[in-house]
Order: C-alpha cells, then structure tokens, then sequence
C-alpha cells in the first residue's frame, strides 16, 4: 500500500504550488526538497526581491515566451497574473506594480514569498522532507510507482510531479537533474541552453565603464548585417561585455545565432527618443553653447562622464579640437556614433549563470490540460525543467506557478 498519493520532486515556484494544489485536492502528499530549504531560486530572484509575474493582460502574455508560449495559452489561464497575486494577498503578501507592468512584494523581500508559499504548504497538509535528492524514479509496466533517494529509501506513490527546474544557478538545486530523468524515462530533451544571460564582447573598451547603467536605451540585435530584434529600456555595462533587462531579451536569439556560427553585433542607440534630424540640431545647440570649448569638453549634456572618453576614441576626432572647428562630417560620424555605438557579441556567459534555462522537455510530450506525461503514466512535469521560457518581467515565474497549479490538481483529480 503506497504511503503517498501524489509525490512531488523539487521545491520551487511550480513544486511548491503543486504539492499545495494536490493536497488542496484531497491527495495525501510528499514533496522532496534535496536543498536544506524550499524557494533557494525564489529567494533571490530579481535581486532578492522577486518580480513575481507581470499586470499585462493575460492574453498577451503568450508573445513574450519566445519558447513554446503556445503551449501556455490554457495554461496561463487557468492560473493568471491576478490569481497568483489574490493568492499571495491571501498569505499576507500584498504586491505592487512597477515600471513595465512588473509586479513585487511591497516588502522588496522574496523570502516573503517563500515564507507564503511554506504556509500554504502547512495549511494543506503537505508532508515536507528537505535534504533529499532522488536518485531513481521508480517505474512499474509503464505507470511510475515512486521514487528512490539518496538516503537509499523509496517513495511510492501512484502519481509524481517533477519541477527539478533547469541548469540555473545550480547553488539553488537547479542541476540538470531533470534532463537526465526524462531521458531516462523515455522523454526527449529540448537541448538546454542559457536564457536571460548576461553577453560577452569583443570590445575591450566595456572595462572602462563597468559598472555604468544607461536607461531608456534602444538595443538592437544584428546577425550577419541584419536587424533581427530590438528592445527599449535599461542595460548594464560589465568587465566581459553587457548585462541588464533588454540585454537578457535579447541573450536568447543571440546566443542561438552564435551557436550557428553567425556574427552578432549589438548596436546601442543612446538617444532613441530623437530622430537624428533631431539630435543633429540638440548636438549643434551644445556646440553653440560651448563653442569656445575643447570638443572633449563640450558634450557632458549628451553623455554620461565615464562614456565621454570612449566615445571621443571611436569617433576618432580629436579630443582637444576647439567645437566651432569639429567640421560637419566628424559631426555626422559623432551623430551616428550616439544612436549606433556597436558591440561584438563573441558568447553568453554560461548556462550557471543564465537567470532561466531554454530547453528541457519536450511539449510535444506533456499534455498542456494536466502536464501530464504522455510517455509514462502517473507522471507529471512543471517549471523550468519544461521546454519553455519567457523574457524578463516577470513572465517565467507566472508561468512556474501557473503549470505547477495545473500539475498538482490535475494529479489530484485524476487519482
């Protein structure tokens, strides 16, 4: 006789919200932890602070999945951005909404959603072992019966939801372990790779200005020549190369055209907000205003401090030329310097330090009414460790929570 009736693997956004939704269901439920504590990646998301999900209408959610938001549609509805936030509010967790419709905890503290989400656990009655990594899923002609620990003890139970998240920040128990346990049973594995993750670039010169934060910027992404995608808003110059909100957009198709061999170029348009008709006469106004100035002196309105060296060196006119002499032509270059400062884009960093993981299962082999496997029975699938990801704001943890609710009712239901 099992001892369990639902067994859910991994303590994250979608393990947790299963594992509670399960037992909500009337299941008798153990959810396996193999951290010392649940929500590790929760707790330091978005700085510590958490961007839980986004206020934009639900229906328009699905665009900004680059991987597999199809999938998601039925999904998404059955547990959207407004039921995510009732139920925190229900565990005292008020939200706001910030810039970009991001929505966080009034307290700017993840772990009050951590501390939500182990009471949610406690009120439904979910037995909760941390500490314990699995090592073998347990299967029986088709059907999974439970799993084996390391502690070499077995867990059975007729139904298991896997929400071992991707190969993120592994310090938090994202390791991969997924990946191995769905070839293992039989589940083809979307090559993972890294998603949201800071760029490397050719161009030393990013060293000089680490550190440096432009907002309400244009990046646009080129490969092989060709504009291929572009976002509006904050990015972060770092020692290797850049980071920040529409860097992480943008790292995904990047890191894609690289693994094909193309060329990709970054390409910064610092004053966006202005046609280049427009930026000719505000940079002639400042030459006016500062005519009798060296040119290296003459643009702080225009640039930050620490960029004004830099971008004297790449438009290649001389620094100590008096304004009144920079001639037409060297201004045009300085112009199209302002709205087209170009990076080579050489790598991402690494999938460890990529805020979400591209790939995993495969969709085509999880039922999207019950994320449940169409490969073996009484098995289930949620989180990251699915073949889907979202931009930055707030998109990937909704979508966490969201399969992680469908898994765990479903896997109720279906006893």
């Amino acid at each position: 006789m099992n001892e369990y009736q639902v067994i859910v693997v991994g303590g994250g956004a979608a393990g947790t919200m299963a594992a509670g939704q399960a037992a909500k269901g009337g299941a008798k439920v153990l959810l396996l932890e193999k951290k010392d504590r649940l929500g590790r990646k929760i707790a330091i998301s978005g700085k510590g602070r958490c961007n839980i999900t986004n206020v934009e209408n639900v229906s328009d959610f699905i665009s900004h999945y680059p991987g597999n938001g199809r999938f998601l549609h039925s999904i998404l509805r059955g547990f959207d951005n407004g039921a995510l936030r009732d139920f925190l509010a229900d565990y005292g967790v008020e939200t706001k909404v910030e810039r970009g419709g991001r929505v966080f905890p009034v307290s700017d503290d993840a772990e009050t959603i951590v501390k939500a989400l182990a009471a949610f656990l406690r009120d439904t009655g979910v037995r909760v072992e941390t500490g314990v990594s699995v090592e073998e899923f347990l299967v029986d002609n088709g059907h999974v019966i439970g799993v084996r620990g390391n502690n070499q003890k077995q867990y059975l139970a007729p139904a298991v939801i896997l929400c071992t998240g991707g190969s993120s920040y592994p310090g938090t128990g994202s390791t991969g372990d997924g990946f191995r346990f769905a070839r293992q049973l039989g589940h083809q594995v979307i090559t993972p790779r890294p998603a949201l993750v800071p760029l490397k670039t050719a161009e030393t010169w990013v060293k000089e200005v680490q550190g440096l934060s432009l907002r309400n910027v244009e990046g646009s992404l080129w490969v092989e020549g060709k504009r291929q995608g572009a976002e509006f808003g904050e990015m972060l110059f770092t020692h290797f190369g850049v980071s920040g909100p529409i860097i992480l957009t943008l790292s995904r198709q990047a890191g894609d055209a690289l693994r094909e061999g193309k060329r990709v170029e970054l390409r910064i348009n610092l004053k966006p907000a202005l046609s280049p008709e427009q930026l000719d006469a505000r940079l002639q106004r400042d030459f006016q205003k500062y005519t009798n100035k060296q040119f290296k002196n003459a643009i702080d309105d225009l640039l930050p401090q620490s960029l004004i060296p830099v971008a004297i060196r790449l438009s290649e006119i001389n620094p100590d030329k008096a304004v009144h002499q920079v001639s037409r032509e060297e201004r045009r270059t300085f112009l199209k310097l302002l709205q087209g400062l170009t990076l080579t884009i050489t790598e991402t960093l690494s999938i460890e330090a990529a805020i979400v993981t591209a790939g995993g299962v495969n969709v085509k082999e999880i039922n999207p009414k019950t994320m449940a496997s169409r490969c073996v029975q009484g098995l289930y699938w949620a989180g990251e460790v699915v073949d889907v990801d979202g931009i930055t704001g707030g998109y990937n943890l909704q979508a966490a929570f969201a399969m992680g609710y469908r898994a765990g009712k479903a896997a109720a239901e279906q006893l």
